[in-house]
């Protein structure tokens, strides 16, 4: 029995095709349309529909790589079931390098929106109508916000046995936050309709980090073939098993200042360990930033000036610190070059 075409916006993709489609979603002030990109890749064969998409914050330009290269993977070929691909949601953002619509409003808060509401709230109405409700997984790519860099990490809603936490063990990043979900969000829309959502963090607002890139590309792909839409093996040798940690929390600032850090990104802390000094200008007034648990460092600030209260460093806690610490260790030296087949 030949597949039914895939319908999005208006237009068919015939099994075996792919298409590129511009989802209208909005005119600027010179009357010029805007549209969300949209790649349909639509396979012979039955299987899910996978939705990954980047940039629903305009600055996180991370996941915007990492669906392109997906979409130039020779792995994708003979594809079951169906991908689409949205390297960039938040188009207004994207083009203006900032997280926000221009409302100044959180696309990412907005969910699932309103078609008379405001404009954040069109835009979700829209993104969730002639997209999200397609799909039967979902793969969310972000970064840390500007200035905050994130170690590569899963944030799932998680019960054990479930397909989410499939999928989450699947994709082979070092570390997996069982994630409350935010009102508001696509992982909390989807998930409420009960589409197994991931989202991955990794990196820095406005920058390549191809630390951050390369295993999200490889970690799309892990996903794809446990769910079936991929054949054959995986050929690189698999990551060590991620470590689901059991809650995680910021130091902050004690003083406005200058921070000096004084660990890294991935590094294994102790409770009471000095992570960095916030002094002054001239050096009267210093205080240590330190470690409020045993943990791992899974997000840290990249902008050495810090006010008093300021988010610096975001600790992960584990029940197995050693595994954790391995995980992280065996995920960065497995960062080598990235096949041809991945650009």
């Amino acid at each position: 029995m030949a597949r039914a075409p895939f319908e999005l916006a208006g237009v068919k993709v015939m099994p075996g095709n792919r298409i590129q489609i511009d989802v209208p979603v909005a005119r600027l002030y010179t009357h010029a349309p805007l549209h969300i990109p949209v790649e349909v890749v639509h396979g012979r064969q039955q299987g899910p529909v996978l939705l990954v998409c980047g940039g629903i914050h305009g600055d996180e330009i991370n996941g915007v790589e990492i669906v392109r290269r997906l979409l130039r993977s020779k792995q994708i070929q003979g594809l079951r079931g169906t991908l689409v691909a949205v390297p960039i949601v938040n188009v207004f953002g994207f083009m203006q390098h900032t997280r926000y619509l221009p409302d100044r409003r959180d696309l990412n808060r907005c969910f699932p929106g309103s078609e008379s509401g405001s404009l954040g709230g069109r835009v979700a109405a829209l993104f969730r109508e002639q997209i999200v409700d397609h799909a039967t997984h979902i793969i969310d790519l972000h970064t840390g916000a500007i200035h905050r860099t994130n170690l590569p990490q899963i944030r799932a809603q998680l019960s054990p046995g479930s397909e989410t936490e499939r999928m989450a063990n699947a994709f082979g990043a070092p570390v997996i936050l069982n994630a409350e979900l935010r009102e508001g969000s696509l992982r909390h829309y989807a998930q409420n309709r009960g589409i197994p959502v991931l989202t991955y963090e990794a990196g820095e607002a406005l920058r390549f980090d191809e630390w951050a890139i390369t295993p999200g590309v490889r970690g799309v792909l892990r996903v794809m073939r446990r769910l079936g839409m991929l054949t054959g093996e995986h050929r690189r040798r698999l990551p060590p098993a991620a470590e689901l940690a059991n809650g995680s929390s910021w130091a902050r600032a004690p003083i406005d200042g200058i921070l000096r850090p004084k660990v890294r990104l991935g590094a294994r802390v102790a409770k009471g360990e000095v992570l960095g000094k916030v002094a002054d200008p001239f050096g009267n007034a210093e205080e240590a930033v330190t470690s409020m648990a045993d943990g791992i460092v899974i997000g840290m600030s990249r902008l050495p000036l810090a006010n008093e209260g300021e988010a610096l460093f975001h600790i992960a806690r584990f029940d197995e610190i050693e595994e954790a610490e391995s995980a992280v260790e065996g995920f960065q030296s497995s960062l080598e070059p990235p096949p041809d087949s991945l650009f």
